[in-house]
């Protein structure tokens, strides 16, 4: 827990200082309806340390861990195995306390970790250069949008109904301060994407087409198609991955067509973490487009004795340039995740990323004909990787809610990410990795049956 010292004459010297007459006037612009009137009913305005560390550890056990249940949640964030040489070797001094590689000089490791980790990146999404990593998926998503608006010089962009729907709502509160235009939509359950309805809605002043792979209900949309239509409209396409696990397996979006490919790479290395922190990935096809990535890139060169070296090669943010010159203005990457990354990527080697991704396919297939034999149920998907779709003809919010408190994690009700959706309210999404066993698939086909019956 924090350790809060200020007085309060300190408080008030730093609210002169900064022209505040109270420190209600610092949150003006945070939306009154979601702003608490008082302190919150139930919790005492004071306890002693050990008081609420007991209280903490009370309501930590009432929390249901990954771990501990039969576990198909996904939707972004994937429960894959950590190998525990990875925590190993990124709690190592050197780099646990190393933020930023501003003296190449003294950073040489963190440098060519990072120039590593651009590499296995760029050969993942099958693009000519990778950069550093971003905070996460969903802003470098954005940052995507931004970078394919300074390219095209055009201000329209095109959002699958199929991307992650968080997602598509970080790009329009952004482009509020853009004025971009954003023409979105929702996903339809039906088991092949909706490539004609996308295309359609592609013409002269779109800047960017914006399409998951695999999308939000598990489907593989065929992304050559998509990127066709997108340059004859000279419109670029950006890809979405959320699963990088699945590259192990499936064509990657650089090598049919995507101009830009942005994910989350929190499957690789990465844990659950209550949500984060996580791992923003971002990559382009055609090297031209490197100086309008957004964040940093490392580069390898020699020193003056001719010695391998490694480099800052480009940095264009706003904390190192003039601001209105600058790609970027998030300030930060995710270092420690993508040595994370980096490390757990090492460990698999191009051969274990595909005996991981054939095995996460493998689970998937068994847990889908399996459901598939529950009355009430019908497996949407005709193709997929590790996480598909099911019908279930009632709402999906209550039954996960009832199998939750009977100790299974059952997926993630459409209902839930697409709220106010009715037509998707029956929709639930299950993820299936290496760390679901034939065991917990029958627990969930049995504990449907019981649900639905």
């Amino acid at each position: 827990m924090r350790y809060l010292p200020l007085t309060d004459a300190d408080r008030s010297a730093m609210l002169e200082k900064t022209g505040a007459s109270s420190i209600d006037d610092l949150f003006v612009d945070v939306p009154e309806e979601v702003r608490l009137g008082g302190p919150i009913e139930g919790l005492p305005m004071h306890a002693s340390e050990m008081a609420v560390e007991k209280h903490m550890r009370r309501l930590s056990k009432k929390n249901l861990a990954a771990a501990d249940a039969p576990f198909f949640l996904g939707a972004g964030a994937y429960r894959h195995h950590v190998p525990a040489s990875v925590d190993h070797i990124i709690q190592r001094g050197e780099f646990l306390t190393a933020y930023t590689p501003y003296q190449p000089e003294i950073a040489q490791g963190t440098l060519q970790m990072l120039f590593e980790f651009q590499t296995q990146v760029a050969r993942l999404y099958g693009c000519a250069v990778a950069n550093a990593s971003m905070y996460d998926g969903s802003t470098a998503c954005w940052e995507a949008v931004a970078m394919a608006a300074r390219i095209t010089k055009r201000d329209r962009v095109v959002l699958s109904g199929a991307l992650h729907p968080h997602y598509a709502e970080v790009v329009r509160t952004m482009a509020k301060f853009t004025e971009d235009e954003i023409a979105g939509a929702h996903p339809a359950l039906q088991s092949e994407p909706d490539n004609g309805g996308l295309i359609s809605r592609i013409d002269d002043k779109t800047s960017c087409v914006v399409v998951q792979y695999p999308d939000i209900l598990g489907r593989l949309p065929n992304l050559q198609e998509i990127a066709n239509a997108a340059h004859d409209k000279g419109a670029l396409l950006i890809v979405v991955n959320t699963e990088p696990v699945a590259l192990g397996a499936v064509k990657s979006p650089g090598e049919q067509g995507a101009d830009i490919v942005v994910g989350e790479g929190q499957a690789i290395g990465v844990g659950l973490q209550f949500g984060g922190p996580y791992l923003g990935l971002f990559a382009v096809r055609d090297a031209k487009h490197v100086r309008q990535m957004p964040g940093r890139l490392c580069g390898e060169t020699v020193d003056a004795e001719g010695k391998r070296g490694f480099v800052l090669t480009l940095s264009t943010r706003e904390q190192h340039i003039r601001r209105e010159k600058a790609t970027s203005n998030i300030c930060t990457n995710s270092g420690l995740c993508a040595l994370a990354f980096s490390v757990h990527m090492t460990l698999l080697g191009e051969k274990g990323l595909r005996a991981l991704a054939t095995e996460n396919h493998r689970l998937a297939c068994i847990a889908a004909d399996r459901l598939a034999k529950v009355p009430g149920v019908s497996v949407l998907n005709d193709a997929f990787f590790n996480e598909f779709t099911i019908r279930i003809g009632q709402d999906a919010r209550a039954v996960v809610r009832k199998l939750a408190d009977d100790g299974v994690l059952a997926g993630v009700s459409l209902g839930r990410l697409f709220p106010g959706k009715d037509a998707l309210s029956d929709g639930l999404l299950v993820a299936v990795t290496e760390t679901t066993s034939e065991e917990d698939i029958e627990t969930l086909a049995s504990a449907l049956e019981g649900v639905l019956a």
